[in-house]
C-alpha cells in the first residue's frame, strides 16, 4: 500500500513517481528541478549522470531547506557520446539508427540529501542489446511519439520489442533504479 512519504521527489517526471508509487513510496511534494543540463567539456557520461542528479537535488533542496530531497538522472550512452532528448523527429531518428542493432548504455544516478543535508548517491548501469531495426520500425517508433521529453527513447513502450537482453536495472532504464533509491530513502530514515 502506498503512503505519503518525508521526502521530496525533484523530477517531474511521471515515470519516477509511478514507479516510486510501485514500492509504496509516495513524495510528499514534487517539484521539477530547473537547471542546465549542458554537459561540461570532456565531461565523462558517469560524471555528467551524477552531477546531473546532485545538482537537481542541491536546486530543490535551495528552495526547500531541512527536507529530504530525491532526484534522479537517466542517460542513455553510445561508447562515450551521450544521447540528449531528441528535439525534432529527425533527431530522433537519428538516434534510431544509432542505437540499431548495437549495444549501449543506460545509467541512472540517484541523490538524496538528507534533512541534515548529508548527501548520499548510487549510480547504476544497465546494457542493452537491441535488434537491427528495419525502416518501418523506426518510421512507426517515431510516429508513436513514445521518445518525446526522454532521453534516448522509452524502454515501456513499443521500443520494448526490440530489445533483445537487458543486463542491469530494468527500472533504471525507465528512469528510477527502485533497488537503490528504496535503500536510500531506507538509509535516511524514511521507510
Amino acid at each position: 500500500m502506498s503512503e505519503v512519504k518525508d521526502f521530496i521527489l525533484a523530477s517531474a517526471s511521471p515515470q519516477r513517481k509511478r514507479l516510486l508509487e510501485q514500492i509504496g513510496y509516495v513524495p510528499k511534494k514534487i517539484v521539477s528541478a530547473d537547471i542546465d543540463e549542458t554537459e561540461l567539456k570532456h565531461e565523462k557520461p558517469l560524471s555528467y549522470v551524477k552531477r546531473m542528479a546532485l545538482e537537481k537535488a542541491q536546486a530543490v533542496a535551495a528552495l526547500y531547506p531541512n527536507e529530504n530531497i530525491l532526484a534522479s538522472d537517466t542517460i542513455v550512452t553510445v561508447g562515450l557520446r551521450i544521447l540528449h532528448k531528441s528535439k525534432t523527429i529527425e533527431a530522433q531518428r537519428a538516434v534510431m539508427k544509432l542505437i540499431s542493432g548495437r549495444n549501449h548504455k543506460v545509467i541512472s544516478a540517484v541523490c538524496l540529501i538528507d534533512k541534515n543535508g548529508k548527501i548520499m548517491q548510487r549510480v547504476v548501469s544497465t546494457r542493452l542489446s537491441m535488434k537491427r531495426l528495419n525502416e518501418q520500425e523506426i518510421e512507426t517508433y517515431l510516429q508513436s511519439k513514445e521518445w518525446v521529453g526522454v532521453c534516448g527513447y522509452k524502454i515501456e513502450g513499443l521500443l520494448a520489442g526490440y530489445v533483445r537482453q537487458i543486463v542491469g536495472s530494468y527500472t533504471g532504464v525507465v528512469g528510477l533504479p527502485l533497488y537503490e533509491t528504496r535503500n536510500l530513502l531506507i538509509g535516511a530514515g524514511i521507510k
